[in-house]
């Protein structure tokens, strides 16, 4: 089943609310997703030279210690997560936890992404992570029924593999481990057996041979086997597609305030100004983006 939801705010009003927003979106998505819920914000961009990390660690993690450590400004603590910004690059900076403390997951890495994602339900997520008290210019959020891989936090969505690259996951892919094979020869790294992060892995090949982010999607249609909807998130903002078979639900919406899509359309009727909004059930195959220069 599994839940999607995302927003992309164009007025400074939905953006100071825009962790209240999704909290509220993915309340209505709960049933679709009771095991796990997931979210990734853009949000405080780090200083130039600087990357902020988004890490998970164990019970009584010395977050304090390692921000020392590694010569960071004092972490930003929510649930089981911590957010760094470190005075290096993304790449550095991930090889340096990776190779210092492995017991630690570095669930994103760039210069505004935050990954923030729980195992339980959905509403113990929300209150856990403080998450109505998070501003920022887009986010995406994910409810999760686990089909094909294990109840944990690091199998929620949602998934990076690049840098401020994200991607959330509503349905099955049959030719992922054949993909992921193919993917760890060109040096795309994967840290769990879901299938979305063998998605995610994708998008970040294509992108780093060249392609945007609507040819890497276009990219998925020749590619990828399955049933699929997709919401990806970029610091500049975030697409979605939906295979050509389309039989995952998906909805969007769009006012002068936002633009959002869900997998059902109560979680969109939360939003202000939605009986407002322009309503339209994405097409199959067709990729659909939003960025900040675009509505600047």
């Amino acid at each position: 089943m599994c839940g999607i939801a995302g927003l992309f705010s164009k007025s400074l009003e939905v953006s100071d609310g825009l962790g209240g927003h999704l909290g509220e979106m993915l309340l209505q998505l709960s049933d679709r997703g009771p095991d796990s819920a997931g979210v990734a914000f853009y949000r405080d961009p780090a200083p130039a030279g600087s990357s902020k990390l988004s890490l998970f660690g164990p019970p009584g993690c010395a977050w304090d210690a390692l921000a020392r450590e590694v010569g960071a400004g004092e972490p930003e603590l929510r649930g089981s997560h911590a957010v760094l910004v470190v005075d290096m690059q993304a790449e550095a900076a991930e090889a340096w936890v990776r190779e210092r403390h492995p017991e630690l997951r570095v669930m994103s890495a760039g210069q505004a992404i935050e990954i923030y994602k729980e195992a339980g339900p959905p509403r113990e997520f929300v209150e856990r992570f403080g998450l109505r008290e998070l501003q920022g210019s887009h986010a995406l959020g994910h409810t999760r029924m686990a089909t094909e891989s294990r109840v944990t936090t690091e199998h929620s969505h949602p998934f990076s593999t690049g840098l401020d690259l994200c991607l959330v996951h509503n349905g099955s892919l049959s030719n992922h481990n054949r993909l992921r094979r193919r993917l760890r020869r060109e040096g795309i790294e994967f840290q769990t057996d879901n299938d979305s992060e063998v998605a995610a892995g994708y998008l970040t090949w294509r992108m780093r041979e060249g392609a945007s982010l609507e040819r890497a999607l276009e990219g998925c249609l020749e590619d990828l086997d399955g049933f699929y909807t997709f919401a990806v998130g970029t610091a500049e903002g975030f697409a979605v597609l939906r295979d050509p078979i389309a039989c995952k639900p998906a909805v969007m919406a769009e006012t002068d305030d936002w633009v959002a899509m869900a997998s059902e359309y109560r979680a969109i009727a939360v939003l202000p100004g939605a009986e407002e909004a322009t309503v339209w059930e994405p097409e199959p195959g067709r990729v659909y983006s939003w960025e900040r220069a675009r509505v600047a």
